[in-house]
This record gives C-alpha cells, sequence and structure tokens, in this order.
C-alpha cells in the first residue's frame, strides 16, 4: 500500500488495491476513523467509526466486499448514481427532439438502473489532510458519446469525499462539456447496518409523500403517481418506527428540510442507542430493505439520497430540473452522521 502522505498528527490517505481493483484508504490519526474507497465508481467500500471508550471500530455500511463484488455490481452497493438515479422505463427515453436507446436489440428484460458512473473509472485528482478531516477529489472524464449507447452526451463528474471524525460527506459535481443540453440527475446507493437483520431497528423519514408504482417499480402517470402518506400508514415514517417484517423499495417525496434547508433521515438501534442520520439538500429519498439481495438479505438497508425519482427522463414534469445546458455545471450534496450512544 503507498502512502500519500500526511502527518502523525493529521489524517492519512493510501493506495492500495482490492484484487486488481485500485483503491484509497482514508484513516485518522488515533485509528478511529478508516475509510476505503475503490476508484471504480468513486465507490465506498467501507465506512469504520470507533464506538466508545475503547474506540472499538464500528462498520457502518456494507459494501463489497471483494473484486468481484465490486465488478459484478450485485445490489448496486454504495454506488454513485449519474446520470440518472434509477429505472429507466424500457430502457428508452425522448430527449432533444430524439429517441434513444440504453438497450438496443435486447428483447424480454430491458431492466437498466443506476446510470453509468458506478462502473467508471475515476482517479483521485487532489487530497487535503487536517487533524479533524481528509477531503478527496475524485474525477471521470468517461461519459462521452459513442462511449454509453443511448446516452450521446459528454459530462465530466467531479466526487468529493469529506470524511471527518463522525460524518461523511459526498458532493457530485457534473459539468456539460458537450455542445448540446444533457438529461442528468446522481444520487447515491449506501447499505447502512447498525444490527443484524435490520427488523428491530427504528426508522425516521422526513416525507410527506409517497411515489406509486406499478409491477415493474416504474412511477404511475401524471399526479397518480404521488400518494399523500397519511392515506398510506405502513410507510408512514415520520414518527420514528420499528422496520419489523416490513418490505420497502419506494421513493419517498416532498421531504420536510430542517434549518440551512437540510434534511435528515434517521436510522437508530434502540439495543444500543446509536443513530445513523442520512442528510441531503433537497431531492428525494428512496429506501429498500435489501429483501431481493444475493447475499446477506436484510442485513442492511438502503437509504438513497436522489436527485430525481425512478424514470424521470420519461416524465415531462421533471424535463427542466434534468437538463444541463452545455458549460453549466451541478451539484448535488449529501452525507451521513454517526452519533454513538453516549452510555
Amino acid at each position: 500500500m503507498k502512502d500519500r502522505g500526511g502527518t502523525a498528527d493529521t489524517f492519512r490517505i493510501a493506495e492500495g488495491c482490492l484484487g486488481d481493483e485500485p483503491t484509497v484508504t482514508v484513516s485518522a490519526p488515533d485509528g478511529a476513523v478508516r475509510a476505503v474507497l475503490a476508484l471504480r465508481g468513486a465507490t465506498l467500500l467501507s465506512w469504520q467509526v470507533g464506538r466508545g471508550a475503547a474506540g472499538q471500530p464500528t462498520e457502518l455500511t456494507d459494501g463489497y466486499r471483494d473484486e468481484a463484488e465490486l465488478r459484478s455490481q450485485d445490489g448496486v452497493r454504495a454506488g454513485l448514481l449519474a446520470p440518472f438515479s434509477n429505472r429507466v422505463a424500457d430502457g428508452r427515453y425522448h430527449h432533444g427532439g430524439r429517441d434513444h436507446d440504453l438497450l438496443p436489440g435486447r428483447r424480454g428484460d430491458r431492466t437498466i438502473y443506476h446510470g453509468f458512473a458506478r462502473e467508471t473509472p475515476f482517479r483521485l485528482v487532489a487530497a487535503t489532510m487536517t487533524a479533524g478531516s481528509a477531503r478527496l477529489l475524485l474525477r471521470s472524464t468517461s461519459i462521452r458519446p459513442g462511449r454509453y449507447v443511448g446516452y450521446p452526451f459528454a459530462l465530466d463528474l467531479d466526487v468529493e469525499y469529506t470524511i471527518g471524525r463522525r460524518e461523511l460527506a459526498i458532493e457530485i459535481r457534473a459539468t456539460n462539456v458537450g455542445e448540446t443540453v444533457a438529461p442528468y440527475a446522481s444520487g447515491w446507493h449506501p447499505y447502512f447496518t447498525l444490527s443484524r437483520p435490520i427488523d428491530d431497528l427504528v426508522l425516521r423519514i422526513p416525507a410527506r409523500t409517497l411515489i406509486r408504482t406499478d409491477a415493474s417499480l416504474i412511477p404511475l402517470r401524471g399526479q397518480e403517481a404521488l400518494l399523500p402518506l397519511d392515506r398510506c400508514p405502513d410507510l408512514d415514517f415520520r414518527r420514528p418506527r420499528r422496520l419489523g417484517d416490513a418490505v420497502i423499495d419506494a421513493c419517498f417525496a416532498d421531504l420536510v428540510p430542517g434549518p440551512g434547508g437540510r434534511t435528515e433521515t434517521v436510522l437508530s438501534d434502540p439495543a444500543t442507542g446509536d443513530e445513523l442520520r442520512v442528510w441531503q439538500y433537497g431531492g428525494y429519498l428512496h429506501v429498500f430493505t435489501g429483501d431481493t439481495l444475493a447475499r446477506d438479505r436484510r442485513a442492511s438497508i438502503a437509504l438513497e439520497p436522489v436527485e430525481a425519482p425512478t424514470d424521470a427522463y420519461n416524465r415531462p414534469e421533471h424535463a427542466t430540473a434534468l437538463s444541463l445546458e452545455p458549460g453549466r455545471q451541478r451539484e448535488f450534496r449529501f452525507g451521513v452522521t454517526y452519533l454513538p450512544s453516549t452510555h
């Protein structure tokens, strides 16, 4: 593992590998924080934070464990989602006066989801280490016309991670470096764990509306997709509720922000008093209880900040918000804070 520097009193960054996949490891000077990122997709593989007086490392995410899992992308574990954040119905959309097909020639299952960024190569272009945090800037210039079928647009992606003592913050910035307006939305697909299975965990989501979907998880047309949570008590988590055996793969809308425009979704473990606060500025929150994962079903829960709901590419009401003009940049900020019990 190659050490990129830092002093005895600051966070450190070291380069390594997961099989043949390059990684970056960030660690606090006292060892109480450790985060591992794969450059493939700028993917968070592990986030450990010390708990209790002894600072015992606690794994808070359920990421890819080896190179094979990372390459397979099963479950999209901690994937960064761009230039679309969930499914595109039938792999087709209309933009700029043209029809586009993301899966040309494919018959039968035409499911495509979560964009290309999660598999694209990134490189570490800058790093800043202090006593309290490390900031990493990763960049990809891989999204170009002809590279991804059905997406003839040019984007540069910057992903900035700030890893502190109790918080991990991410900002995705997309710049349209092409000559035409590009459809674009981003998000994050992390899985969090405070205990296994997730049944006894308590969830609070400050959302007023549920996005209703069909059997293929595609939102219904127009206003039919918007269901006030007052009319859907089984999925109303505005007051903290135990997850129990709830099976959830749904998008929540009309998030209610707190001070400064920051929305916080809270996952807590009553047995320990520990909390995770998944925060975001704007957008929607998708929740998935992991019932169909290839391994460790319901061992963790995906709490996904996203800029737009599923199939936004095919919803006229989102066309303006999705459109990224040539030369323009858009950012989406989100992250997670760990609050261990003081008892």
